[in-house]
């Protein structure tokens, strides 16, 4: 992958140069996004089971964020990193692929092997390394709608996206449920983790793979508009040393210099994002606790409310997949920045909600309003910003715009164990209502956003 191929044989691709990109048809643009599916399935498993797979490791609750560390950690990491070397990459497989063929091998090892763990520690070491593996094949699929598609497209490349992100996050969100309820697979007492988790993590696994491959077979990339240019730069670079020390730099140039609009989002990525993950730490055991009133995590209650909370997440990613391409549409109607504040409030009032919920049916209501702003959350800040973006600069400001996701992450997986503990009595429905309440906050603040203008 990091040796680049420049001869011009590797560019006869029957492709025209980034600079006369074509508008592409509905089904090219679903090929070039159909990988999403597959990562989504890793998300997705990674999102609804792992709270509760620390838990029947005999994790507490207040340490569920800590636990989750590693998420964080790889994003701020690997995203800005492989999004700089992938603006640099050019080889046999094009610019973006060797990354989504890279992370999607390594990822799919990590799903065979999460749910067999034995021990917490195995647990969350594995985790570490999914995250990083997600993230290699994630951030250049951000980049590949900016590298592929003209400017008028870039809405509609995002919320084709989203609409895999929801589709593929319904499947992998219901199947343990769908395992225990549709086919059978009742939990073994005996085991620390059910098969039906474990089931549903092979499966993710084949799907991340396949879905990953259908579109590195499927799309061409385009290759660097000036092929001369990308020699000298490619050479300029030198060893791996003073590239990596170049590439570090350049990344914290970027930072100061990144385009007025992508630093009024990253405010509201801020708080959209802390409330999303104190709502994945925290809705499953919260709906095991307070909705299906489990003693503790060995009893049968519990079990069959972290299904449904699965089950749950499954729903907000259905609403998430049916609503995508209503986005565009609203947005051009009352402006891309007013359609993710409504967004995120409907998503802010869902979580609120689950306060003064009593019945596992009233969540269907909070998961309508969570999959609405998912939807938006996953595409409209990139329609925002991408078209403000220099050129040949789309990776590394996309891994650069990924730390105000990762940031508001590891501030709570150290800090809310504290918080949760300490403010909330280890109360986790609090900390769900909390979520909501971060939610309504970035929506106001999107109201600020100013899109206007062209880069």
């Amino acid at each position: 992958m990091a040796q680049q191929i420049l001869d011009e044989g590797a560019f006869e691709q029957g492709v025209l140069p980034n600079q006369n990109k074509p508008t592409l048809s509905f089904w090219q643009i679903w090929n070039m996004s159909f990988g999403f599916l597959g990562i989504q399935f890793g998300w997705g498993l990674q999102m609804a089971n792992m709270s509760s797979i620390y838990r029947y490791l005999d994790a507490k609750p207040d340490e569920l964020p800590l636990l989750w560390l590693a998420a964080p950690l790889t994003g701020l990491i690997i995203q800005p990193i492989i999004g700089y070397m992938s603006d640099r990459t050019w080889n046999g497989l094009g610019r973006r692929k060797p990354y989504f063929l890279t992370g999607a091998i390594l990822a799919s090892i990590c799903l065979v092997l999460m749910p067999n763990s034995s021990a917490l520690w195995m647990a969350a070491g594995l985790l570490w390394i999914l995250d990083a593996s997600i993230n290699v094949s994630m951030e250049p699929f951000r980049a590949f709608v900016g590298d592929m598609l003209p400017a008028k497209q870039h809405t509609q490349g995002f919320t084709m996206q989203s609409f895999f992100i929801g589709l593929g996050s319904v499947i992998a969100s219901a199947l343990p449920f769908l395992l225990r309820n549709v086919f059978g697979m009742v939990p073994n007492e005996n085991e620390a983790i059910p098969a039906n988790v474990r089931i549903s993590f092979y499966l993710g696994a084949a799907a991340f793979f396949g879905a990953v491959i259908y579109t590195i077979l499927k799309v061409k990339e385009y290759p660097p508009a000036d092929m001369e240019a990308f020699r000298r730069m490619k050479a300029k670079s030198g060893n791996a040393i003073s590239a990596t020390i170049e590439g570090f730099g350049e990344i914290i140039s970027n930072i100061k210099h990144m385009p007025k609009v992508m630093r009024q989002l990253t405010i509201v990525q801020f708080f959209t994002w802390m409330g999303l993950f104190l709502m994945w730490f925290f809705f499953g055991d919260a709906t095991a606790t307070y909705i299906f009133q489990a003693p503790g995590p060995e009893s049968d209650l519990y079990k069959q409310g972290s299904e449904w909370s699965g089950l749950m997440f499954a729903v907000y990613s259905g609403v998430t997949f049916l609503v995508a391409f209503l986005l565009a549409p609203l947005a051009e109607r009352i402006t891309k920045p007013k359609a993710h504040a409504l967004c995120l409030t409907l998503g802010g009032l869902g979580l609120l909600l689950m306060g003064v919920f009593t019945s596992k049916y009233h969540l269907i209501i909070s998961m309508i309003g969570i999959g609405i702003a998912w939807a938006s959350t996953v595409s409209m800040p990139y329609a925002i910003f991408a078209r403000h973006l220099p050129p040949g600069k789309l990776g590394v400001y996309m891994g650069i715009f990924n730390f105000f996701i990762v940031i508001p992450e590891i501030l709570a997986t150290l800090f809310f164990g504290y918080i949760l503990k300490h403010f909330l009595g280890s109360n986790t429905l609090y900390a769900v209502m909390l979520a909501g309440a971060m939610l309504l906050l970035a929506a106001g603040l999107a109201l600020r956003v100013k899109d206007d203008g062209e880069a």
